[in-house]
């Protein structure tokens, strides 16, 4: 066994997709060639394409890079650490490459059978991404120097970066699509993948002015706090764009925002709509907590979670699709604050 892994290691090493890490960018703009995002560049230069993935953590406004990459083939086999990363490769249809994920219980989209279950994304199973036969470990970072991600490098997998959950913009983590196409030498197809979201993602944002905005509330009460998105966040900006009423916009810190319960109800005691809710009935709703109960969205039954679509094993293709198709929450949103067909939801459960 530790020999057939040795030669493994030694091949992943040999691949021509090349990884350095821990250079700085020395004015290089954040964002070239993107539209939206702004945590990865990539170059093209006759058959070799260069990527730079910035890192999320860098301090006073520094473009620090955190990895690089120059391809010159494509990749035909990859493990991944994320549901999310699944979602970008079925958009591309390179579904096909994936020969190891992590948490494969909390993938939505159907894979081969002969998929191996790499463990969990915090810990995944080496082994089993090696015998794979692996050219490349696409994983979320969740820190500078993610000890997940030190580990494979230590054993020579090839690791790419994919922060794309670090963007504040629905629309720049859906431009992620082409950071991933980038490997797979499928960079026009992404481009036009991504031109049609972000027309219908405008179209949705920009026709919609409601007469009457509504206000919105998210989150659940967890063992006394309360986490909301601020106004520099995925959730925050979507709310935006739906047209909703919302108290945190001016809030720009980057993250969640830990309230009270009692701050929670100064703030959204009479919101019109309450989203992202944890429960999937009113009444599951409120035997998780009695404090549920004291929102005005709850006695006019105008709740919804994003489990439309999700499966027993905990899969949700909100985290999958969704991310790919921003539009398609955007949708949801308009529906529920100013729309009355909830059978056209893509994500989102009115909770009955």
């Amino acid at each position: 066994m530790h020999s057939k892994l040795f030669l493994l290691i030694l091949s992943a090493c040999a691949l021509t997709l090349v990884a350095c890490t821990g250079s700085r960018s020395e004015g290089l703009p954040v964002a070239e060639g993107n539209r939206y995002a702004t945590g990865f560049r990539i170059e093209q230069h006759d058959s070799v394409t260069h990527v730079e993935v910035y890192s999320p953590w860098a301090k006073n406004g520094q473009r620090e890079v955190m990895a690089e990459y120059t391809i010159t083939r494509p990749i035909h086999r990859i493990a991944t650490a994320s549901c999310t990363h699944v979602g970008f490769l079925d958009a591309l249809g390179k579904l096909g490459s994936v020969v190891a994920v992590c948490n494969k219980d909390l993938v939505f989209t159907p894979l081969a059978d002969s998929v191996l279950d790499a463990g969990d994304s915090m810990t995944p199973n080496v082994e089993t991404m090696m015998l794979a036969a692996v050219d490349a470990v696409m994983v979320s970072t969740y820190a500078q120097g993610d000890e997940a991600s030190e580990r494979l490098k230590k054993l020579g997998m090839q690791v790419i970066y994919n922060n794309e959950w670090m963007e504040a913009s629905p629309l720049a983590r859906a431009e992620w699509i082409r950071f991933v196409a980038a490997f797979y030498d499928c960079l026009p197809l992404a481009d036009s993948l991504f031109s049609e979201v972000v027309t219908r993602y405008q179209s949705l944002a920009t026709r919609h002015s409601p007469a009457r905005p509504l206000s919105i509330m998210t989150g659940n009460n967890f063992r006394g706090t309360w986490y909301v998105p601020s106004g520099n966040t995925y959730m925050g900006n979507l709310f935006r764009d739906a047209g909703a009423v919302y108290p945190f916009y001016d809030n720009m810190r980057n993250g969640s925002i830990p309230l009270t319960v009692e701050q929670v109800v100064s703030f959204f005691a009479d919101a019109d709509v309450w989203v992202g809710s944890n429960a999937r009935s009113l009444d599951e709703l409120a035997r998780m907590d009695d404090k549920h109960t004291w929102f005005r969205a709850y006695h006019q039954a105008r709740v919804y979670n994003w489990y439309k679509q999700t499966r027993p094993g905990g899969a949700n293709n909100f985290w999958e699709r969704g991310v790919v198709h921003p539009e398609e929450i955007l949708s949801d949103l308009i529906t529920i604050l100013y729309g009355h067909d909830d059978e056209s939801l893509n994500y989102a459960e009115h909770l009955p």
